[in-house]
């Protein structure tokens, strides 16, 4: 997909395309239309430096009853005590 923006100020900086795609990602993965990892993709940076770039802006990672329940299992079963 191609989306054509004119060249425009946002703030005092100018938009980038690097920017755009950012945002853009970021937009997708708060609607919940994108997950971390694929956002992080579209975004053309990595999980770690889009997890990070959440935290700056201060977004909260979405994370649910079903990802508590499985961190809680693998560190039961890293720290050899499996839970049930």
């Amino acid at each position: 997909m191609t989306i054509e923006l004119p060249d425009v100020k946002v703030g005092s900086e100018p938009l980038t395309a690097e920017l755009a795609r950012l945002d853009f990602a970021i937009g997708l993965y708060t609607g919940r239309h994108a997950s971390l990892g694929h956002a992080a993709k579209l975004s053309g940076i990595s999980k770690v430096l889009f997890m990070q770039e959440l935290g700056r802006r201060t977004i909260a990672m979405h994370y649910r009853e079903e990802d508590v329940e499985h961190d809680i299992r693998m560190a039961g079963e890293l720290a050899g005590k499996p839970v049930a």
